[in-house]
């Protein structure tokens, strides 16, 4: 156990925090285990973001964390570094394949140059499952590099899986990876720390259509859009939701708003027979509680931040395990 913690309660880091998804999962792991919790810093650069992350938590996140300014605000210690962070390419500067030469000029550098100087007890790290097969301009795996550098670099065991909401009682065909991490210093062998991805899964299927709201008031798709371009092939695309029937979201994406054919999800309802998602019907799909405020943003700016946000109850198993496995 981590020298000098308190009893029965987490401090941790919000980084790439977006709107506060991640901390919303492990808040309510917190409260489903009875553990005090705190937030000790966040960052997010975005504007509109920050706006949507204070009205949700009352505080408004530091800015770009590539800034060792904004670095220099992390309290010394903290028990949980979480982060969703953007996939980026790895530098293939010398012939090294330590922490400085593969990792500087990614994001990922910055959470590791923070995981090496306030050496948590754990980490939980989201990202895209093209992540997986991303690589650098030598050929070489970006995944591979951040697991070495995580290991032999940073000393943690890691663990790494990719799993779908839908798995997780979320009404939405979304996959992504998740990271874990556990320190080598607290745990010096990684077959006693039991942790196990395959326990999360949820086996229940949850359907999106009894979150669909009657008369909704989302924007509507005009007839002549329906005509020239939503409906101009027979393939199944957009997705059309239906108030009677049993469907799983498609993934809900960051340019949701845009109106696109291949990645749209649009429901069977509105003045024209069809319109968008309201912000309900949003946050069913990414597993958002409903109590929350609303986004004090464009529903433009609101469909890219739940679009680029991740699932809570993903986070909240995930996190549920972590927690367990640190206060047993």
């Amino acid at each position: 156990m981590k020298k000098g913690y308190k009893k029965n309660k987490i401090e941790f880091i919000d980084l790439f925090a977006g709107i506060g998804g991640t901390r919303i999962g492990l808040e309510k792991a917190c409260r489903d285990l009875k553990l005090e919790n705190k937030c000790v810093f966040s960052s997010e650069w975005d504007e509109a973001c920050q706006k949507s992350y204070n009205a949700l938590f009352g505080h408004r996140p530091e800015g770009d964390i590539t800034k060792q300014s904004i670095k220099n605000k992390i309290p010394k210690k903290f028990d949980i570094l979480l982060a969703g962070f953007p996939c980026q390419p790895f530098s293939s500067i010398g012939g090294r394949e330590g922490f400085n030469n593969k990792a500087q000029g990614s994001l990922f550098y910055h959470i590791a140059d923070i995981l090496k100087n306030k050496k948590p007890a754990m980490f939980l790290l989201e990202n895209v499952v093209g992540l997986k097969t991303h690589k650098n301009k030598k050929g070489e795996k970006t995944i591979d590099i951040i697991i070495k550098i995580l290991e032999n670099d940073l000393d943690y065991h890691v663990f790494m899986e990719v799993l779908n909401a839908s798995d997780f009682g979320v009404p939405q065909d979304r996959k992504r990876i998740y990271i874990v991490g556990f320190s080598k210093k607290l745990w010096p062998q990684k077959d006693i720390i039991g942790f196990d991805f395959n326990k999360l899964r949820k086996k229940s299927t949850v359907y999106i259509n009894k979150f669909l709201e009657k008369g909704g008031s989302a924007r509507s798709i005009t007839k002549h859009l329906q005509r020239v371009y939503i409906n101009k092939k027979k393939d199944g695309r957009p997705q059309i939701l239906k108030f009677n029937g049993k469907q799983i979201s498609k993934t809900l994406v960051a340019s949701y708003h845009k109106i696109q054919r291949l990645t749209g999800i649009f429901v069977e309802d509105g003045p024209t027979g069809l319109r968008l998602l309201t912000e309900k019907e949003c946050r069913a799909i990414m597993g958002f509680p409903f109590d929350l405020p609303s986004l004090p943003v464009s529903s433009t700016q609101q469909y890219r931040q739940y679009g680029n946000s991740v699932v809570v109850p993903v986070i909240r198993k995930i996190s549920g395990q972590m927690l367990k496995i640190y206060f047993r």
